[in-house]
């Protein structure tokens, strides 16, 4: 039976070449061979050696949706983005920045500007500091929790919010500012967090329910068809714990590919 949320396909891995062309070759090295160890871990991982074709296999992910969304209008990946890791090395559990990479790929693809819109509990900084000499990429960063915490710029405009109530209307106010002052996007890489559920423990916020996450999905790929832009995400955080279970996280995260499927 054919999925119900489109076609599926796995991607292909990155090239190490690749990856250098955005993270230093000397930590591409320590991921790979695991030496020096202090670099190859500073992401909060074990090194084993089954590392480096995981990382390489899920930034492919990324990667391949954003060009297929050129294609398309609308892909996805079932790997996460990566936000934290920047250019000399990991952090927060993210080796490789797969939103980094995927934005300049679609740049050498013909896409004329990228918009990387982030709604993870927690900030992208790791983004930001890869984006930072490339005026073609901008982000919208809309958290609910200060980790990797960065100062804002034109380019990559950072709100972190406090209170549930103001989730959706600061989402909706960053986006349209991003419209009025940014350049015509091709293509936004959207990271599609579901940590600031309310029973997540990690970076949870108190009334961003299922419904607030479910309008949250439908407002951005509705804002997308609305400004005929090309949408690709990622899916991001969301954390089991004693208030969600591993059936409940699935379901979250469904709500991005059935929203994307609309």
């Amino acid at each position: 039976m054919p999925s119900p949320y489109g076609i599926c396909s796995q991607p292909q891995s990155l090239s190490p070449a690749l990856v250098a062309r955005v993270h230093d070759p000397e930590y591409v090295r320590a991921v790979q061979t695991g030496l020096p160890r202090s670099l190859a871990e500073s992401q909060g991982f074990t090194w084993d050696p089954g590392l480096w074709p995981m990382v390489l296999a899920s930034n492919g992910g990324a990667v391949a949706a954003g060009l297929d969304a050129l294609q398309h209008g609308v892909a996805g990946s079932l790997s996460s983005g990566l936000h934290h890791a920047w250019r000399g090395g990991g952090a927060g559990f993210c080796t490789f920045n797969g939103l980094a990479i995927a934005a300049r790929e679609a740049l050498a693809a013909g896409a004329e500007a990228v918009l990387i819109l982030d709604l993870d509990a927690h900030c992208g900084g790791g983004t930001a500091s890869l984006i930072s000499d490339e005026p073609r990429i901008w982000q919208m960063d809309v958290s609910v929790d200060s980790y990797d915490c960065y100062e804002r710029s034109q380019r990559a405009r950072l709100r972190i919010v406090r209170s549930a109530d103001d989730y959706l209307a600061r989402i909706e106010r960053g986006l349209r500012e991003v419209r009025r002052r940014g350049p015509r996007f091709a293509l936004c890489l959207y990271n599609a967090g579901m940590d600031p559920f309310e029973g997540c423990s990690t970076g949870g916020l108190t009334g961003i329910t299922r419904e607030v996450l479910a309008a949250r999905e439908k407002f951005v790929f509705d804002w997308c068809r609305e400004q005929e832009l090309a949408v690709a995400y990622v899916l991001a955080g969301g954390y089991l714990g004693p208030r969600l279970d591993e059936q409940e996280l699935v379901g979250l995260h469904r709500l991005t590919l059935s929203a994307a499927a609309a």
